[in-house]
């Protein structure tokens, strides 16, 4: 019997996936937890084989919960609706053995439940797609100076404005954008900070 603690803040989320799964012969949902504090305490004290994760929740986040769940016995599933890179890499780092997507059909999800309860890494195809991606971008990663720009970008400042803070002329600022530009895959300033702060390079 594979023994399962469902975590998710929404109550009706909660009702459905534990209902969805206690009807296998082989899962047993053991507890539920509204958010990711509550989701520690339980699996410390009932000991499951899974932990089916949610990613935005009060008090302590996904991750976070993933964190101080991973090393104890449990292995944890994360299943949210959000697939952005830095989403999925935060929970990688984390040590979920899993992502899985809200809207992956029910067999999916239970033969998940299943691989997961045998130390398998469970991946929706796109969340695999994504990471796949990012391990091959992982070398065109910025530079730490082209870093710094595209934060200050972000923040709204002008190719001067950076330019003045990093004591760098506005020439280097140009060329540390046009390098991240490249490496971004993108055109202006705009798309070059929102597919930063997608890939987790700025915050």
């Amino acid at each position: 019997m594979i023994r399962v603690l469902v975590v998710d803040d929404h109550p009706v989320v909660r009702s459905g996936l534990a209902g969805m799964l206690s009807v296998e012969d082989d899962l047993e949902v053991v507890g539920e937890a509204a958010d990711g504090q509550e989701a520690v305490a339980l699996a410390a004290s009932l000991r499951p084989d899974v932990v089916l994760m949610d990613l935005r929740m009060p008090v302590l986040d996904g991750v976070a919960a993933t964190a101080g769940i991973v090393g104890t016995g449990p292995r944890v599933v994360v299943l949210t609706t959000y697939d952005t890179d830095a989403d999925i890499l935060r929970a990688v780092e984390a040590g979920a053995t899993g992502y899985l997507l809200k809207d992956t059909p029910r067999a999916e999800l239970v033969a998940g439940v299943r691989a997961a309860a045998r130390g398998e890494t469970v991946l929706a195809p796109s969340v695999a797609t994504r990471l796949v991606s990012s391990v091959r971008s992982s070398a065109e990663r910025p530079s730490a100076r082209e870093a710094e720009v595209l934060t200050l970008v972000a923040l709204g400042r002008s190719n001067a404005q950076v330019g003045r803070e990093l004591s760098i002329t506005e020439a280097t600022v140009k060329t540390h954008l046009i390098r991240a530009f490249a490496k971004l895959g993108v055109a202006d300033r705009t798309a070059a900070v929102t597919v930063a702060r997608e890939r987790g390079w700025i915050a």
